[in-house]
């Protein structure tokens, strides 16, 4: 099953009206993030229980990582990406060794470049140097009927393309990952999954060829944009940007301070950031903005604790401390009363705030929504998990860290949810986590404590070239 397949058709937006309640507590557009308040003692814990999500539930004879677990699953690629880069965070932070981090690491790139490719439908892990969105845990080989993934792939390089930089010592292993990182990186052939478009593909299929959507702002595609353009050896046209940019004057809501580029799931708003540093730098739509894309992200944080705020469906929980809509796991596919009303629950979906055809809001929040968005504003939220820690803890929080959502509304009992369990008095809590909303909580909190993950991937020659094809300017671009 494609993962992107399950999102909304179109982009949820949030309407002027909720953004115009936090106008006055939004930073200036282009300044660097100032020095934030002060994680709680107990974050350092969340830290440490996520990075082991990464770190035990990896099958270490090849690097594979499960989807999710506990629940019985196959690899997915973006996992390995996010957890490629959780290993550093893991030696930095004292959690494991730099050089059980360095072999770990190893192994999967090694697997990675002898995993098969081709074009059959079966026994494969990819295909022109990209992979399968998911592949199974013990041979590499494609997962069921699943897509070769352009966004997948591009998050399993920026991983790969990580783990080359950080390993930068003089020693037969840690030269062995920055070459095989690069050529990983470099077999990758951007402008085949273009297809002659203007904008490249979501994803392919043996037989069926590429998916008819395209990536095209504004969602989590911008660091695909990035990575194609920056490649080395079969690079996107640079005219691909402009593709990339061309729905933007659709997709802008608020005015003022509260005006951005507008999706609805947070997932959209983060993905990009966990590697690339997007503070003062700014391509051509940016400039005419007069602010950032981190500044955009900022304001998109502010638009979903608004929309919360406001919480025109009445759901139980919505508040300005206990927000945060993405795409996540969910209580089932049912449709119940609900104070007076009959409403639609899901599984595993994207949810975003009302005001589109397609909208989708259920009552189902998850931390990573919340969380991921800490460096672009660690004041609001902060605040959510306190509360998330305070109130749900002893359902939440477990083995590594929070699980993947809950729905305060729904108290059912009949039809039994899908997955997960029902508190009586609290509402349902999911029994799964999952690798790519593990990943921007520890990955972000790294961020925001010492830039970590931006400091790496700044020196990385292929983000500066991508962002300079894309015509990205200003800032650290600049030194």
């Amino acid at each position: 099953m494609n993962r992107r397949a399950l999102l909304s058709a179109s982009t949820l937006l949030v309407g002027s009206t909720a953004l115009a309640s936090c106008a006055g507590t939004l930073g200036r557009a282009g300044v660097r993030t100032p020095a934030g308040p002060a994680l709680p003692d107990w974050y350092a814990d969340l830290e440490e229980r996520t990075f082991r999500f990464f770190w035990e539930r990896v099958n270490r004879s090849n690097g594979l990582v499960p989807d999710r677990w506990p629940s019985e699953s196959f690899c997915s690629i973006a996992s390995i990406g996010f957890a490629l880069t959780a290993y550093a965070v893991g030696v930095e932070r004292g959690w494991c060794k730099r050089a059980e981090a360095r072999d770990l690491t190893l192994t999967t790139l090694r697997f990675l470049w002898e995993a098969p490719q081709g074009p059959e439908p079966s026994g494969n892990a990819g295909y022109k140097g990209f992979f399968y969105h998911f592949i199974d845990m013990e041979r590499g080989h494609r997962f069921h009927d699943v897509e070769l993934s352009s966004v997948d792939s591009t998050i399993l390089f920026m991983g790969v393309l990580f783990a080359g930089q950080y390993f930068d010592r003089r020693d037969d292993r840690e030269a062995e990952i920055r070459r095989l990182a690069e050529a990983i990186y470099a077999r990758a052939d951007w402008a085949w999954f273009q297809d002659g478009r203007r904008a490249i593909s979501m994803g392919w299929h043996p037989g069926g060829g590429f998916i008819a959507r395209n990536w095209e702002g504004y969602n989590e595609g911008m660091f695909v944009y990035v990575l194609g353009l920056g490649a080395p050896n079969y690079p996107l046209a640079p005219s691909s940007w402009e593709a990339w940019t061309a729905p933007y004057p659709q997709v802008w809501r608020g005015e003022g301070a509260t005006r951005h580029l507008a999706f609805a799931p947070l997932f959209g708003h983060q993905y990009s950031h966990v590697w690339i540093d997007f503070r003062g730098i700014r391509d051509t739509a940016m400039q005419a903005a007069e602010m950032d894309y981190f500044e955009n992200s900022r304001r998109a944080a502010y638009a979903q604790r608004a929309y919360c705020t406001a919480n025109p469906m009445q759901w139980d929980g919505y508040s300005a401390d206990l927000w945060g809509l993405t795409a996540c796991d969910g209580p089932g596919h049912a449709t119940l009363p609900f104070k007076g009303q009959q409403r639609e629950f899901f599984a595993y979906s994207a949810r975003g705030p009302l005001g589109m055809p397609d909208e989708r809001d259920d009552g189902t929040l998850a931390p990573t929504a919340a969380l991921g968005c800490l460096p672009f504003a660690p004041e609001i939220v902060i605040p959510c998990a306190e509360r998330l820690r305070r109130e749900y803890g002893d359902l939440l929080y477990g083995q590594y860290g929070f699980l993947d959502s809950l729905n305060p509304s729904y108290r059912f009992t009949s039809p039994e949810p899908v997955k997960g369990k029902v508190d009586p008095e609290r509402g349902w809590v999911d029994d799964d986590y999952i690798g790519i909303d593990q990943g921007p909580i520890l990955l972000m909190a790294a961020n925001y404590r010492s830039d970590f993950v931006w400091r790496i991937m700044r020196k990385v020659p292929a983000i500066r070239r991508g962002l300079m094809q894309a015509g990205f300017r200003g800032g650290w671009l600049e030194s």
